[in-house]
């Protein structure tokens, strides 16, 4: 009897599995054409240099060997990407035309052939064994959530969502996305009413005092900020509206739908200090970083991290001020926070976080400020508002700290 039950039994798991693969090839090209149809309609002729990025790196994938792929992708990708970014600056300084191209990122997959979390054998392949197997990689080269500036994942972690929303489909996602979309709302009517008051009450340094100046360089950096906010929500209301991004509780829990996030408003915002703004801004792409500079840095690797930034947004003078900057103050906020924290039980602690989460809040602002208008008027509005010596106190205290140990 027991052999007789297990016959079907056995041919349901292999129908099942084969369904699998199935739709999840399906999957694969339903993300890959989306791809190349968004590519096309946002970036016009110039999807063209994605599609041949795309060409060049499946080529590379092909034909290096796993060990030392990472090297070459990164290596010609880079060259690449620093062709196009001088390119852009000459066209935008001397021939004062704008122009946007949009970066993507193929080190995750390259990476993870290194460090064998992945596996690829081309040999003995037929061309229609081939053509699905580097389906995954095409896919995930042109996904049309990522080049949206969504979220990122590493290859074996994407493998892993399409492998999941094909076994076992996610729940409908319709209330997640509704809510999140909503906070998108709220978010850009806190902004709407941020620009109008800027525009209605203009910085004049000659007749307004230093603190007015300091606050309304805040409030444009809030401004320049919650764009980030409700393009991240966008983009994992997005992932989620794909099926993208579910986590499995355990039975009884109500589904997170929270696994691609790169930030949240409240909880970022709240962060007195720089050290927790820099693992949470922008996470998944800080994940990234770590995982391709700063483990591998023997030495300076949080200067190395942020240099790497540097070079990869495109070499403009706000965002050498900013991310080096930004790396400073990290590197100092480790320093200060261990001599001048106080103990968890002292009536102190709370006066405390509240001067750090001002201070986080000026320094935050003046890389914002730096990075986002990148040429000397940033810079130029910085100092006659005085808000850049926050950084620089932070920068400079470390040091004087350390003085007093030694006396």
């Amino acid at each position: 009897m027991d052999v007789m039950s297990s016959g079907p039994k056995r041919k349901r798991i292999i129908n099942t599995v084969i369904g699998a693969k199935v739709k999840s090839q399906h999957l694969y090209l339903f993300v890959s054409v989306g791809g190349c149809i968004l590519a096309v309609i946002t970036m016009g002729i110039y999807s063209l240099l994605l599609f041949t990025s795309t060409f060049v790196f499946i080529l590379l994938v092909c034909s290096v060997d796993p060990t030392c792929v990472h090297a070459w992708v990164f290596g010609i990708q880079m060259l690449w990407q620093t062709f196009w970014h001088l390119l852009i600056q000459y066209r935008e300084y001397y021939l004062q035309e704008p122009v946007s191209i949009s970066s993507v990122l193929f080190d995750a997959v390259s990476m993870d052939l290194q460090e064998k979390q992945v596996l690829l054998t081309f040999k003995v392949l037929t061309i229609r064994k081939a053509c699905v197997m580097l389906l995954p990689l095409i896919s995930y080269s042109l996904n049309f959530t990522t080049m949206l500036g969504g979220p990122l994942c590493s290859y074996s972690q994407f493998l892993t969502l399409m492998a999941g929303i094909s076994l076992k489909p996610s729940p409908n996602p319709l209330i997640v996305v509704f809510l999140k979309l909503m906070q998108v709302l709220l978010l850009e009517w806190v902004r709407y009413c941020l620009v109008h008051f800027l525009k209605h009450n203009t910085y004049d340094p000659s007749n307004s005092i230093n603190l007015y100046g300091v606050l309304w360089v805040w409030g444009l950096a809030a401004v320049l900020r919650i764009q980030y906010y409700s393009h991240w929500r966008i983009s994992e209301s997005l992932n989620n509206a794909a099926g993208f991004g579910y986590w499995d509780n355990a039975p009884g829990d109500s589904p997170d739908w929270s696994r691609l996030c790169d930030g949240d408003f409240w909880t970022i915002e709240a962060l007195s200090r720089m050290s927790e703004f820099a693992r949470r801004w922008n996470t998944t792409t800080a994940l990234w970083l770590r995982r391709l500079v700063y483990i591998r840095c023997k030495r300076f690797p949080l200067f190395m991290t942020f240099s790497f930034s540097v070079l990869w947004h495109g070499c403009h003078l706000g965002h050498f001020v900013g991310f080096l900057t930004w790396a400073a103050t990290v590197k100092a906020d480790y320093h200060i926070h261990r001599h001048l924290c106080p103990k968890p039980s002292s009536t102190w602690r709370k006066i405390y976080t509240c001067l750090s989460w001002i201070n986080t809040q000026m320094i935050v602002a003046c890389i914002v400020i730096a990075v986002e208008l990148r040429n000397k008027s940033g810079l130029r509005l910085l100092s006659i508002t005085y808000i850049g010596l926050f950084p620089l106190f932070n920068i400079i205290l470390p040091f004087i700290l350390l003085k007093f140990n030694t006396i």
